[in-house]
Order: C-alpha cells, then sequence, then structure tokens
C-alpha cells in the first residue's frame, strides 16, 4: 500500500492536499526503512485553493497503478467530479486500492460509488448534504475518521492529518506514527471525535409555534424539566409538542433539551472555573457522574478533558 497517488480534482483545497503531501510526499525515511513513493495526479492547471494553479506530472489514468489512492477535500461538492477521475477511482478500487479522502473528498468517492453501503465521515457542516446526495451511505458526523478497510474517510481540516496519521500507524507502526507526530508538532492521536466541534442547533426566528417556548426553557435549564411541563407551557397536548418539536428542531423535546443542557456545560467549561458538580448543578444535570455521562456521549470528550483543550488559559 506504499505506492500512493494523491488525485487532484478540479477546486481542491489547498490545506488537506498540503497535509497529504507532508505525510506521504515528504522523505521521512530516517523513521522507516523505506517510505512512501508519492506522486499527484490530475489535470494541468488544476486549481487548488484559491491563488495556486498545479501542473501535476501524471493524468488520472496513473491512479490505477497505485496501491494507496488519497482525494484531498473538494470544494465543488455540488457538483459532478469529474468523468475520467470517477473512472480511475473505481479502476483503482476494483484492483484493491487502498482509497482515502480527505474532509469533503468524501463527496469524491460518494460520486463514484465507493461509499455505497459503508459508514463514513466529511467535516461536519456539510454532514447532511453529503448524506441527502448520497443516501446510500452511513454518514457519521460525529468521529474524525473512519476506516472500512479498503476505503477510508476523515473529517474536517485538521482531522485529515489524524487519517494520515493513522494509515501511517497501520503501515509502519505506532513507533514511526508517533515520531512523525513530533516532527510534525501534532499530537499522535486525538481523544473524542468531531462531535466536540460541532454546536448544539438553537431555533432561531419567531415565525413557528415554538417561538416563546425555546427561550423560556433555555432561560430555565437548572429546572427538572419534563415534556408535561413543555408541553403545559406551550399550551399544547405532548403529542402535539413532539410533532412541533421534530418539524422546528429535526429532534425529539427531551433530546433537544439535553443537546442544550451540554451546549451550555460546554460554554461553561469554555469560559469558567466553575468546578463540575456546579456546572452539573447550573445546567439541570444534577450530579457530575450525570453530566459526565451525558457529556461523553454527546461530545466524545468527558467534561476535564474538554476543558483542559477549549477553556481559557
Amino acid at each position: 500500500m506504499r505506492t500512493v497517488a494523491m488525485a487532484l480534482p478540479e477546486g481542491s483545497m489547498l490545506f488537506e492536499a498540503a497535509a497529504a503531501f507532508e505525510v506521504f510526499g515528504s522523505d521521512h525515511s530516517d523513521l522507516a526503512g523505506s517510505w512512501y513513493s508519492f506522486s499527484v495526479c490530475g489535470a494541468k492547471g488544476t486549481r487548488v485553493g484559491d491563488w495556486l494553479r498545479a501542473d501535476p506530472a501524471l493524468g488520472f489514468d496513473a491512479v490505477a497503478a497505485a496501491r494507496t489512492v488519497i482525494v484531498p477535500a473538494w470544494r465543488d461538492i455540488g457538483e459532478k467530479p469529474q468523468g475520467e477521475l470517477i473512472d480511475a477511482l473505481r479502476a483503482a478500487h476494483a484492483a484493491g486500492a487502498r482509497i482515502v479522502s480527505l474532509c469533503t473528498g468524501a463527496f469524491v468517492l460518494a460520486a463514484a460509488g465507493l461509499l455505497d453501503g459503508r459508514r463514513a465521515t466529511t467535516h461536519w457542516a456539510h454532514a447532511d448534504r453529503l448524506a441527502a446526495l448520497h443516501p446510500r451511505v452511513t454518514v457519521d458526523a460525529g468521529v474524525l475518521f473512519t476506516d472500512e478497510g479498503s476505503v477510508l474517510t476523515s473529517a474536517g481540516k485538521a482531522a485529515g492529518m489524524d487519517l494520515c496519521l493513522h494509515i501511517v500507524r497501520a503501515d509502519h507502526g505506532a513507533t514511526v506514527a508517533n515520531a512523525l507526530a513530533r516532527r510534525l508538532v501534532t499530537p499522535p492521536h486525538r481523544d473524542g471525535g468531531q462531535a466536540q466541534f460541532i454546536p448544539a442547533p438553537v431555533a432561531h426566528g419567531r415565525d413557528h409555534p415554538l417561538a416563546e417556548l425555546l427561550p423560556w426553557v433555555l432561560a430555565r435549564l437548572d429546572q427538572p424539566l419534563t415534556v408535561e411541563d413543555l408541553a403545559r407551557q406551550a399550551g399544547m397536548s405532548s403529542r402535539n409538542l413532539a410533532r412541533h418539536f421534530h418539524a422546528v428542531t429535526g429532534t425529539a423535546p427531551l433530546r433537544w433539551l439535553l443537546s442544550q443542557r451540554v451546549r451550555q456545560a460546554q460554554e461553561l467549561l469554555e469560559s469558567s472555573d466553575e468546578s463540575i458538580e456546579r456546572i452539573a448543578a447550573r445546567t439541570g444535570m444534577g450530579t457530575s457522574a450525570t453530566l459526565r455521562r451525558h457529556f461523553t456521549r454527546v461530545t466524545g470528550l468527558p467534561p476535564e478533558a474538554y476543558r483542559r483543550t477549549f477553556g481559557a488559559s
């Protein structure tokens, strides 16, 4: 798998392409007996980022000969990828190559049909779009990367480096991957997942049936609220409340309430030095154990680790 080709679609993003080149295209042979043979494939004058034009030495037809193929982030997610790129990815996959996407490169893999029936991820801001355009793909917006064996995908931006290091770890072992991470001044493995970066949705505006209820709830997150409490305040039945909640927020009342409690806990962990017990009380979680359980499930990190990562210094 150490013959690596980066397939550059028109409109590739510079950050992810550069990250892949730094890991696989730079000479790190001092860390292992042999490093990767790296090539860039695409059309002459391919647009990369807002200002760079690349002149790959090889065309997309060379992709089929690689054992690992990397597709970096792609700007034009609403467009159909180049036909020759799709054909090359399918041919490489059929020949047994490992196919990797970084960030929105997942849209290219999905267009080629390589994610059908598989779990995949992309940048959280585009996960819903990927799921809508490609319903046969199981989109997981909460992880940093997925590894389905022959097909791997990463979440947005820096998560591409997480996946690249994961591949190095699989090919060369943890010692080499850790040494490379130190050289790149990046963690060899990050705890948690992409969910810790996703803002909890809050419905805005006043043109929906819950316009008065939602602010009322947000002002009382420290109180033990039930569905019946919310329905009574809204002046509707619990069944109607559930129907309106799904239409406005896309989820059930108690699930939305929990997401807002976690969102408030995130803000308090970032901006204050209050104890976990106090934050649990202020967010209506009751106990620190309850807060830790729900917070870790939603964000992928325990509260203490989240504070170390995102708290004010």
